[in-house]
């Protein structure tokens, strides 16, 4: 059996290598690697794709190995499991616990805030910029969830579209 994954990681060095090592020790084979370091992201994320071949036990033991190594898998046989979520929060941010809008947003199930910046204006207020990866589908939830939030704490909120 064949699985074709991608992966997101981060481009510095060492990040393939151990990506790869425990392929060979569930008994799977790496059949191919395309490895594009042109494609990065604005978060300095390239993808990786890689095929995999082997016994199906032992392909779903690999793709579990690399969800507890917290590497993200965006496509499995070309069927999309995480998506990148933009949005803009913008107001009293900081002085209304940004530590606490972080938390809410990341106990919603397979939703994590991968990145955060925050901007201090001169007149006190504060913005936030978050990309949070989820699975696949997720999208409304997230959203729901962040316009709760930002009702709460009289935040504008800016999603992407």
């Amino acid at each position: 059996m064949r699985v074709d994954l991608i992966l997101e990681l981060l481009d510095i060095p060492g990040q393939l290598v151990n990506v790869l090592s425990p392929i060979s020790g569930f008994g799977a084979n790496l059949v191919t690697v395309i490895h594009r370091r042109d494609d990065k992201n604005d978060d300095g994320m390239i993808p990786v794709k890689i095929t995999l071949e082997g016994e199906q036990k032992n392909l779903i033991q690999c793709i579990d190995k690399l969800k507890e190594m917290e590497i993200t898998i965006l496509e499995i046989n070309g069927v999309v499991s995480k998506e990148k979520l933009r949005t803009i929060l913008i107001g009293h941010v900081i002085d209304t616990d940004i530590r606490n809008t972080a938390d809410r947003i990341n106990k919603l199930k397979g939703t994590y805030i991968v990145n955060l910046e925050i901007k201090l204006s001169d007149e006190g207020g504060s913005s936030a910029m978050l990309v949070i990866e989820s699975d696949f589908g997720m999208k409304d939830i997230v959203f729901k969830k962040i316009r709760e939030i930002a009702n709460e704490k009289s935040l504008l909120i800016i999603n992407e579209v």
